[in-house]
């Protein structure tokens, strides 16, 4: 059986889950709704040590992170960095209001993840991250 994205969030008849870690309350729930109505399963986090707790506890539950950078009690980038360490398969879309250049990271890693700089509209993030998933679908676990 193939990992084929058919659209609405869904892969292989399983909603694929997103962990989405965002410290503004307000913009949190806005992207939740969004992610929501394309038809994906969203957990939410405003904190990053609470996102990494509940991922280290099941990492293949989630089949992409959407992570601000700018978090105030951990960088997204170390919590990224961390999450990739675990597994790295992880498809990983990086938003922030600073410049994010995925050419830092070990080419390995760069083809699972992607940034969004902020603002953005609610198409550039269905886009973004379709585009994501639409890369290497074969990497991509459906829930357990």
């Amino acid at each position: 059986m193939s990992n084929n994205l058919a659209g609405n969030g869904v892969l292989n008849g399983s909603a694929i889950k997103i962990l989405l870690v965002e410290d503004e309350p307000p913009l949190l729930q806005l992207i939740e709704k969004y992610l929501q109505r394309l038809g994906f399963e969203v957990e939410t986090h405003l904190r990053s040590f609470d996102a990494l707790r509940n991922f280290e506890a099941g990492p293949h539950r989630y089949g992409m992170v959407i992570a601000d950078l700018g978090m105030p009690d951990m960088p997204g980038d170390t919590l990224l960095t961390r999450m990739l360490e675990i597994r790295p398969d992880l498809r990983v879309l990086v938003c922030s209001g600073s410049p994010y250049f995925i050419e830092n990271l070990p080419d390995s890693l760069q083809q699972q993840v992607a940034f969004l700089q902020k603002p953005f509209v609610p198409k550039m993030l269905a886009e973004a991250v379709q585009n994501l998933l639409r890369e290497r679908p074969g990497a991509i676990q459906p829930p357990r």
